[in-house]
């Protein structure tokens, strides 16, 4: 097993170059990718030159998103320890859908399930799926969303799918993201027939907009909008939507943490009444992609519109077969490097690494505006939205910070205005790498006048 440890080797080379090396690759290195460019091979190539190849070639090529300072995404770095954890269960191969099978990975799902419940205080009696990610878990828990809403009704979307079945009001904000857009549209739920709730200026769902709610609805609701970072009001949407009898679910992608922090947990006040909400385990609590979860009360509901059986699948024994609660059956055991997570950080890490994020958030913006700059969002959470002028000289200075590689922030859009999008959710930021990163922003922008 030689290419193992070579492969480990150059792995942590890698990380390790992170802190030195430019955020993002350089041209040189994105044109010599050509070089990969052959005919489909012929004969065999050994092992250890095609994981050479790779890491002569791509790893050059590849944006540092595993290091500190990378600001584009609303993704963190992968934690030490989830890598390994993620290395060792890759090494184990376990397709992880039944617990027969599959017992270690799937009782680490188990009980990964009840340390999340726990620490994001959520009803205990929830079911959750472990999936790709926030867009899989939006699909997941509104899947479970829809079969319930039409079984109130007296119709089985299971029995008779959608055609001829009532009509479902989905109810979104204004400011919605598009992976709970595209989540909808892939349930058969439309995405021009939506109601749409106008928002205010952090991006909000204004709660005196929402009305005329009919039966069967469902209402989502967004905990950290992917600009500003700000939170719907559940505590004055959530008693709206539960008198109208409609399924409330929370899009937290990142938001959803927040609520492991007490700093923070008043900004997910009343999120406690929804049905269903969503997460990415790859955004704040840094675990290797591709890593979602679903949360949704009536787990009868989730696993109805999930749960698979088959003569050659194993029978239903006692404890939880994980594929009852995704759309995946063969699935990699992706709920190991949520148990190393939590076991390594524990409700007080994993508070402080919110909590020092959201600082470090502050200070991006503190340092901006006294530039001079127009920050353009209250930084509530790790969010901040930041222009340089008018939008052509916006997007020179994004260009140029890109091209700097100190760090990496995206442009955006919103609400009307072009602007640099700095987004902060890895382990691995410190507070010098903020300071670090903002001098090189501010000489951009100096220079790009």
């Amino acid at each position: 097993m030689q290419i193992l440890d070579d492969a480990a080797r150059r792995a942590i080379a890698y990380l390790n170059s992170l802190h030195n090396r430019p955020v993002s690759p350089r041209r040189d290195a994105i044109e010599r990718l050509d070089l990969l460019e052959t005919p489909a091979p012929q004969k065999p190539t050994a092992s250890g030159e095609v994981l050479a190849r790779l890491d002569e070639f791509v790893s050059p090529a590849t944006m540092a998103m595993a290091g500190p300072r990378f600001f584009g995404f609303v993704i963190g770095g992968s934690l030490p320890v989830t890598l390994a954890a993620n290395w060792l269960a890759a090494a184990w191969d376990q397709n992880a859908g039944y617990d027969a099978p599959t017992p270690g990975v799937a009782r680490l799902e188990e009980i990964a399930q009840r340390w999340l419940l726990e620490m994001l205080d959520l009803p205990k009696q929830c079911a959750v799926g472990f999936v790709t990610g926030a867009t899989v878990a939006n699909f997941t828990a509104l899947a479970a969303a829809r079969n319930a809403v039409l079984k109130r009704c007296g119709w089985s979307v299971e029995a008779d799918g959608l055609f001829g079945a009532p009509p479902i009001q989905v109810v979104v904000g204004e400011e919605c993201h598009p992976t709970l857009l595209k989540s909808l549209g892939m349930l058969g739920l439309g995405r021009s027939r939506l109601t749409r709730v106008p928002a205010d200026s952090q991006g909000r769902m204004r709660a005196e907009k929402l009305q005329h709610l009919s039966s069967p609805s469902i209402v989502c609701l967004q905990a950290g909008n992917v600009n500003s970072g700000a939170f719907d009001s559940f505590d004055e949407l959530c008693p709206i939507a539960r008198d109208a009898g409609a399924w409330i679910h929370i899009d937290g992608a990142f938001g959803l943490w927040a609520r492991a922090a007490s700093s923070l947990s008043h900004l997910t006040r009343g999120m406690d009444l929804a049905d269903s909400w969503a997460t990415d385990a790859h955004k704040w609590l840094n675990v290797p992609y591709d890593s979602g979860i679903a949360f949704v009360r009536d787990a009868d509901a989730l696993r109805s519109s999930m749960a698979i059986t088959a003569e050659y699948l194993p029978p239903q024994g006692a404890r939880r077969n994980p594929c009852d609660y995704t759309p995946e059956l063969s699935r990699r055991a992706r709920g190991v490097e949520v148990w190393s997570a939590l076991l390594h950080l524990g409700r007080e890490g994993l508070a402080a690494m919110i909590e020092r994020n959201c600082a470090q958030a502050r200070r991006f913006a503190e340092r901006l505006t006294a530039a001079g700059h127009d920050v353009l969002n209250e930084v509530v959470l790790n969010q901040v939205v930041v222009r340089f002028g008018d939008a052509e000289r916006t997007k020179r200075v994004i260009e140029a910070i890109q091209q700097d590689g100190t760090c990496w922030a995206g442009v955006t859009l919103w609400q009307g205005h072009t602007a640099m999008r700095i987004s902060v959710c890895s382990w691995a930021t410190t507070e010098a790498d903020v300071e670090l990163s903002v001098d090189a922003i501010i000489r951009c922008a100096r220079e790009g006048s």
